[in-house]
């Protein structure tokens, strides 16, 4: 990770860590760099949160100012700025969410001109020229002056193409959605509307202050009394930028990540669509889905957490599903990030291939208890590498054994250490994550 750009982008809360002058500075790199040789063309995209309005105008001033011609895509998802970048010939992305966070943070995530995640040398270069360690760039002149482009069609289009991927009709399906106040909010609904279903919306009003507001992913309780309440057949709750997506089955219970991991590896795996027979995770993946994975003669890779590492697994290898226990999941014959709504079209394609219940078709796979807790700290990497507290960690490791696992590591994108155990039972969770827990507290790391 470098000073800005986490495993997610530029994040940071609105003018303190992430400020419009830092939007500015990316927009003018990004303007000048990918037009060297030709007319950059850059398209944009952004989430509900008060302040995306104010960082895309900042990025629009530094890439006109560059030269760059700018399209914008407006309230979208992350999936559908690199699906229209990928499609449509654009040198780059930029998607202005902060996914899950509360609204007062924002981020910036750029996508290069493949539809993914931009790299991590150009990144360094964006960080460089911020910082002040490049040279002041150009700015364009006369008609070489970008100019900006309204591109809701773009939009449209990526609502079309995911129209397009549906395999049957949701006729009589009862489908409830939660658009977690975000960027779902100008897609999902119209979607399954489309495809036939009887969709019953929640937290599909934005106002700039409510995204992941006591709602979606993040909050999944709210979707599972929606769908006990209204009897409904599946449930689906997206993040802010909708490049997330977790379930609830038709008995209220939570599908997560792993869950939807092992349902469509599976039924990919019977298809013969699944890649060299694997599933990609991460460390954070649950005992329980290798377990299940074990048994039905799946192999898998575990990587780093995030999904930017997921990707780039499944590119060297070739695998074609691979995703995260929060619900970043990359169908990589349909997209090159997490799609939340795509994966909760996978997700109907299984139930009506089967004619399943999404309760029954999952009832094999046991998972076992898992907490995870986030410490906010001072300085996140000396949390991680205090003797004491790896001391504490390798004790519960010890008495784990083979029926759990613990997991210490820092955020990618915030200043906090999490520590996450599995084990047979939530007593033993709450016992062990705490024996660590406590030490990182004890020995001034916390913020009280």
């Amino acid at each position: 990770m470098g000073k800005y750009f986490g495993t997610d982008g530029f994040r940071g809360e609105a003018n303190e860590t992430l400020t419009v002058e830092h939007a500015y500075k990316v927009g003018r790199f990004l303007g000048h760099y990918y037009g060297k040789e030709h007319k950059a063309k850059v398209v944009i995209g952004k989430d509900t949160r008060r302040s995306s309005y104010m960082f895309e105008y900042s990025l629009v001033a530094g890439l006109t100012a560059s030269g760059a011609d700018v399209y914008l895509l407006h309230v979208t998802t992350t999936p559908s700025v690199s699906y229209v970048v990928r499609s449509e010939d654009f040198d780059c992305g930029i998607m202005i969410s902060a996914s899950h966070n509360p609204y007062y943070d924002n981020g910036i995530k750029i996508i290069n001109g493949k539809g993914f995640k931009l790299e991590a040398d150009v990144e360094a270069l964006i960080e460089q020229y911020i910082d002040g360690e490049i040279g002041e760039l150009p700015f364009a002149k006369k008609d070489d002056i970008g100019k900006t482009v309204d591109y809701a069609m773009g939009r449209h289009r990526y609502i079309g193409y995911l129209i397009s991927l549906a395999t049957k009709s949701f006729k009589d399906l009862r489908v409830g959605l939660d658009c977690s106040n975000g960027s779902a909010s100008t897609i999902a609904k119209g979607v399954f509307d489309a495809l036939g279903a009887k969709t019953y919306v929640i937290n599909n009003e934005p106002n700039g202050l409510n995204i992941n507001n006591n709602c979606g992913s993040t909050h999944i309780e709210v979707l599972q009394e929606f769908v006990k309440e209204k009897g409904l057949d599946v449930g689906f709750a997206y993040d802010g930028d909708a490049d997330r997506c977790l379930a609830v089955d038709d008995k209220g219970n939570i599908i997560d990540g792993d869950l939807i991991l092992y349902l469509c590896g599976r039924y990919l795996n019977e298809r013969g669509e699944l890649n060299n027979n694997t599933v990609v995770t991460t460390v954070m993946s649950n005992l329980g889905l290798y377990k299940a994975f074990d048994k039905a003669g799946i192999k898998y890779e575990k990587t780093a957490v995030g999904d930017k590492y997921v990707f780039e697994n499944m590119m060297k290898y070739n695998h074609s599903l691979g995703g995260e226990q929060s619900g970043h999941i990359i169908f990589k014959k349909y997209a090159t990030t997490g799609d939340g709504i795509l994966t909760s079209l996978k997700i109907m394609e299984v139930i009506l291939e089967k004619k399943t219940k999404l309760s029954e078709l999952l009832k094999d796979i046991k998972i076992y208890p898992q907490l995870l807790v986030n410490v906010r700290v001072n300085d996140k990497a000396a949390a991680r590498a205090d003797e004491d507290v790896l001391k504490a960690a390798r004790e519960v490791e010890e008495a784990l054994g083979e029926d759990g696992r613990i997991l210490l590591r820092e955020s990618g994108t915030e200043s906090i250490v999490r520590v996450m155990v599995e084990a047979k039972t939530d007593e033993l969770c709450q016992e062990y994550v705490h024996k660590v827990v406590d030490v990182i507290k004890a020995k001034g790391h916390a913020i009280a």
